[in-house]
């Protein structure tokens, strides 16, 4: 049983408005290949829930009557464990609109997903490569013991079908998380480190990496409360708001989507249970809505917010200042 963490929905985080909606993230549901210490999600082997066909096609209705919506970003859990997300993929693309894959690499080697690289590839699907680090201890310490080699060659397999090499157009970018309660490096820094390591031992390519914060919910939020460096982390995190940052968070022209199709200012309020529209009874479906509806809005904060705004900034895309 993990510790009960602190309520973080009452804040004094500043207050922000919506922009119009560009990205549409959706969680195709919890189930994954690996239980990693900093997943915000709780995914794991064990978890059922799953985006249904019916929920897909009212996601797929959604960015039909929703034109200025032209960034699909599907997440998880592992989200390719999801039966519809090849039908998802495809409605997307067939419509113009840029699909990114948040991918853990290792699922590349799932048994029945031996032709996902190839998928991916053939249409032009961004991916989002979770790689906490260029070490293989480190990594295999948050992630589980072998998860470093098998994320290595699912990146060679996507370096030999074309992604990350110039001028083939298909993005790889890489994620990192720090290890602990501690924010990430610079990452115009890191990322220099990480192609120079990755490529000369590996022989590997990608486009970018992008540094995010963990956040102080679910199961790294439990981790910090159970060895008593809840409040600590938080006190930093506060500390370290930069008032420019605001400008920029990803929340100001993103929509989260949860597996059974209700809306979310983004994918950590989700996880808090904390659905756009505070102040009405019920919560907003993705049937109930367009983009369009939502400009302007007030958007839905509390005290994990700082960790999108502490030093330079976390989002979906990395560091907001660098």
């Amino acid at each position: 049983m993990h510790p009960t963490l602190p309520l973080l929905a009452r804040s004094d985080f500043p207050p922000l408005r919506r922009r119009s909606i560009s990205t549409l993230q959706v969680n195709l549901g919890y189930r994954c290949n690996q239980s990693c210490q900093h997943c915000h999600v709780n995914a794991g082997p064990n978890r059922a829930e799953e985006m249904s066909r019916e929920t897909v096609d009212a996601v797929i209705a959604f960015l039909t009557d929703s034109p200025d919506v032209r960034t699909l970003d599907l997440t998880g859990g592992a989200p390719e464990l999801n039966p519809h997300f090849r039908h998802l993929v495809t409605a997307a693309c067939s419509r113009g609109v840029k699909v990114i894959d948040r991918c853990n690499l290792t699922i590349l080697e799932e048994p029945g997903r031996d032709d996902l690289a190839g998928f991916l590839a053939l249409h032009r699907v961004e991916v989002v490569a979770s790689m906490p680090c260029y070490l293989e201890d480190n990594v295999d310490r948050q992630r589980g013991k072998g998860v470093f080699d098998a994320s290595i060659r699912g990146l060679q397999r996507l370096n030999a079908l074309g992604y990350g090499q110039a001028d083939t157009g298909l993005v790889l970018n890489l994620v990192y998380n720090p290890q602990g309660p501690s924010l990430p490096p610079a990452q115009d820094a890191l990322e220099h480190d990480y192609k120079r390591h990755l490529g000369a031992r590996f022989g590997i390519a990608f486009n970018s990496l992008f540094t995010l914060a963990n956040m102080p919910i679910q199961r790294f939020g439990s981790m910090l409360v159970s060895k008593g460096q809840f409040n600590r982390y938080m006190d930093m995190l506060r500390g370290a708001h930069r008032e420019a940052n605001l400008e920029q968070v990803m929340c100001r022209s993103l929509l989260s989507v949860d597996w059974q199709g209700y809306l979310y200012d983004c994918d950590f309020n989700q996880q808090l249970g904390l659905p756009i529209h505070a102040s009405e009874r019920r919560r907003t479906h993705i049937t109930d809505i367009t983009a369009a509806d939502l400009d302007d809005q007030p958007i839905r904060v509390a005290d994990h917010c700082f960790g999108c705004t502490a030093g330079q900034g976390s989002s979906c895309g990395g560091a907001l200042d660098h």
